[in-house]
């Protein structure tokens, strides 16, 4: 029987449930356990279509994409889960009888801890989107047991303890033992002789790892699909011990394999622990997928025809001499029949313009871990140069597009002439990645070369974190854009002018800011004001984002303030959030300045009536869900030609935030969409950026020299009144003598003036709800749907199931 059929049978299989697993009484069970029961009763319903879909993969010969990715930020899934099957009201509704709240149970599931940051998110929402497209897909990570980390803050500073999500264990995995495979690390590579008389490879005196998928369900929205997000984890392996090192060494190391996401790359330990996982995750993805290909057609030259493999940034990249070596030395194919098939089921996601991004691994990191794989990268790398040889491409373009050089394997160039398909991000990073960052690549492949600019999906950012907006559209413009958001969401912008619709869009945004405020209030005992401009920058600390550029417009208000008896603002709530990596020591020192100008800003009775500063801790995606509806100002001010695309942008914006920000990443199609009128754009653009770079003639001491503005702000580090002895010296430094290399100082005086618009913007109440549903209504194009059937049709050519 259906138990979400109606309210009786869902109550009554509910108490049934608790009282079979915990042998207990509505009344007297624990809201733990009441959650773990909603949880599991949500997991095995979608169960259901899980096995169809797979059964419809299979019978029909259907082809599946397995993507590649080191994170999915997949936030909490019984809300989702809940809203995508369409039992939501039922499920609330028996609660309700039962006596329990289900926002209460909602508040029990803890944040996945798989990834960090927009990598992450952006293939959460992916799989949401090709889920609820009804195409067939397998996400590939590793169940990090500590996740990231996660972020205290404390005497000022950032600490990173461990996130133990699964400390209460997690509801919607189920673990599939069937489907282990064993990955083999370091040992040796000896020749043998096949049987045909053909010489073959093998790999000895390796150390197994027996990894075990957790497959978790991904629920398509009232579609009937569920697919795939399978975890990795490494257990002990059952037939080949080491010999070469005790048991307990032995669990040490495979604890450390699925322990944390990004080990510290400081170190060289940490480095080789990086790469292992690396390997890992994709010799197990590939060795299951390549299994049960086999097994069906006793073949695998036509693993093109069923798989394609997405590679999401450098780090899968492992999977393509991965693929090579299975099926070599596994299966017995030889080098050409294996390269035919590699090179047209390897797709690869660019997501950096920036070189010291790029991977690149050490050669004896890469023979310690792998040496068959290097062996084959090696391979690739000869028959790549002599390629190259025979099209008369010059020894300087030669040398750039090196797989192998300087003692380093060059990931992003090993993908690039490999894959039968390379993306970029968003239209001016693709661009960038064409005429700079792989310009010798393009005159050699220029059709490899494609943009997929990112895309969120609007179930979770708008649907569900903001409701009362999805309600007003819906009304409206009827709920077709649900659906189609990428066509049908244009209709709402037909509303900017009509006033009902004005006040309703500034009312649920008041609503959204007391929720935040209410929240700062209680976590952080911060008093911020609901009628304040809420000015904020979500995204993770580092330099060419430019969190330190907002702080020092902070900085400058403040001087003005103490500064200027006459002076006077419109009350602002300056609200960032963000986590360093935890040798990032210069993220992490941007960090403590933050903190430290907010205990100056909040105490001081001069400042506090006109603005705070709110350093929200362990940014995650249940808070993104809170702060980005409350959002008035979107801050998207990397340097021009730095951020590939960003999504924060995206999300803020389908919520009615006014983008400040340069031209750069997905900003640059945002302008296009809502028009200049709708935006604030500032600073240098990224052939300036670029120009400047090439030519060399940028001086920060110059901007030093010419502003006092300037001067006061960094000499304020060493005497200001968040100054603590030399502490933020280091960050002058960063600016001073290193040359200002994202251009802080540059743009300083123009964000300046661009903030200013904004308050004057903003004290026209009108104006800026029209902004507003201008920037909602512009907004169905950053649907990940859009960016999905875009993957299908050019990349993937996957069909649909469940029709």
């Amino acid at each position: 029987m259906n138990m979400f059929s109606n309210v009786n049978v869902f109550k009554e299989t509910f108490k049934r449930r608790l009282a079979e697993k915990y042998s207990t009484s509505i009344e007297l069970s624990h809201v733990t356990e009441q959650f773990d029961i909603l949880g599991e009763m949500v997991r095995d319903y979608a169960n259901y279509d899980w096995r169809a879909v797979r059964t419809e993969v299979k019978e029909e010969d259907k082809k599946q994409l397995i993507y590649f990715s080191m994170e999915f930020l997949m936030g909490r899934l019984l809300l989702n889960n809940l809203q995508n099957l369409g039992i939501y009201d039922i499920a609330k509704k028996g609660l309700e009888e039962l006596g329990i709240d289900i926002n209460k149970l909602e508040d029990q599931e803890a944040d996945a801890g798989l990834g960090n940051g927009g990598l992450g998110r952006l293939a959460a929402c992916f799989l949401d989107s090709i889920s609820s497209l009804g195409y067939p897909v397998q996400g590939n990570c590793i169940r990090y047991e500590y996740g990231f980390f996660r972020q205290l803050i404390q005497k000022g500073k950032q600490f990173e303890v461990p996130d133990q999500w699964l400390t209460n264990g997690y509801v919607f995995e189920v673990r599939k033992p069937k489907h282990s495979v064993e990955v083999e690390f370091g040992g040796y590579t000896e020749t043998y002789i096949k049987e045909n008389g053909e010489f073959g490879m093998k790999t000895v005196n390796a150390t197994h790892v027996k990894a075990v998928p957790y497959d978790v369900s991904v629920v398509g929205y009232r579609n009937r699909v569920t697919n795939t997000l399978r975890l990795w984890s490494a257990e002990p392996s059952e037939e080949n011990l080491p010999k070469h090192m005790s048991f307990e060494e032995y669990l040490h190391t495979l604890k450390e394999l699925s322990h944390g996401l990004y080990p510290d790359d400081s170190t060289e330990k940490g480095r080789i622990l990086r790469l292992k996982q690396q390997y890992f995750l994709v010799s197990a993805g590939l060795q299951t997928t390549m299994r049960e290909h086999y097994k069906r057609r006793k073949t695998l030259l036509n693993l093109a025809d069923y798989y394609v493999y997405q590679l999401n940034d450098t780090h899968p990249i492992l999977a393509i001499p991965e693929l090579m070596r299975i099926m070599m030395d596994m299966y017995g194919y030889g080098w050409d029949e294996a390269w035919a098939t590699v090179t047209k089921c390897i797709a690869y996601t660019n997501h950096t313009i920036m070189q010291e991004a790029l991977e690149r691994w050490s050669i004896q990191h890469v023979q310690q871990v792998c040496p068959r794989c290097y062996m084959i990268i090696e391979e690739i790398n000869r028959r790549f140069n002599l390629e190259l040889i025979e099209k008369n491409v010059d020894q300087g373009k030669r040398y750039a597009m090196q797989i192998i050089k300087d003692g380093q394997i060059h990931m992003a160039n090993l993908a690039i002439y490999t894959a039968f398909s390379v993306n970029g991000v968003a239209k001016l990073h693709t661009d960038i990645l064409k005429t700079e960052t792989f310009k010798e690549f393009y005159e050699l492949y220029p059709n490899k070369f494609n943009n997929k600019t990112n895309g969120v999906t609007h179930r979770r950012w708008l649907m569900y974190a903001n409701p009362k907006l999805a309600d007003l559209i819906t009304s409206k413009i009827g709920d077709k854009w649900i659906v189609d958001m990428d066509h049908k969401l244009i209709d709402f912008k037909n509303y900017q002018n009509d006033k009902f619709v004005q006040e309703k869009v500034m009312d649920i945004k008041h609503e959204n800011k007391l929720k935040l405020a209410k929240y700062i209030k209680e976590k952080m005992d911060i008093d911020v004001d609901p009628n304040s401009i809420f000015d904020v920058q979500i995204k993770r600390l580092h330099a060419y984002k430019r969190q330190l550029m907002n702080l020092f417009h902070i900085m400058y208000l403040y001087q003005r303030i103490v500064n200027e008896p006459d002076f006077t603002m419109h009350p602002r709530t300056f609200i960032f959030g963000a986590k360093a990596a935890p040798s990032y020591v210069y993220a992490k020192r941007i960090i403590e300045l933050i903190l430290a100008v907010a205990d100056v800003v909040n105490n001081d009775p001069r400042s506090a009536k006109f603005m705070k500063v709110v350093f929200i801790e362990n940014y995650g995606v249940s808070l993104a869900e809170l702060i980005i509806p409350a959002a008035d100002v979107s801050e998207q001010i990397s340097t021009a030609s730095k951020e590939a695309s960003g999504t924060s942008n995206m999300k803020l914006m389908m919520n009615g935030a006014i983008t400040l920000g340069t031209m750069d990443g997905a900003n640059v199609e945002i302008h296009d969409l809502v028009g200049e009128d709708n935006i604030v754009i500032f600073g240098l653009s990224s052939n300036e950026v670029l120009s400047y770079y090439a030519n060399g003639t940028y001086s920060a001491w110059n901007e030093y020299n010419n502003s006092q503005i300037i001067q006061n702000i960094m000499q304020s580090l060493f005497n200001g009144p968040w100054a603590d002895s030399n502490r933020f010296q280091l960050i002058f430094d960063e600016i001073m003598n290193n040359n200002d290399c994202f251009f802080i100082l540059k743009d300083l005086p123009e964000y300046i003036k661009a903030q200013e618009r904004i308050e004057k913007l903003y004290q026209d109440k009108q104006r800026w709800a029209q902004m507003c549903i201008a920037n909602i209504g512009s907004s169905g194009y950053f649907t990940s749907d859009r960016t999905i059937e875009q993957y299908v049709e050019d990349i993937w050519h996957l069909s649909k199931v469940g029709n």
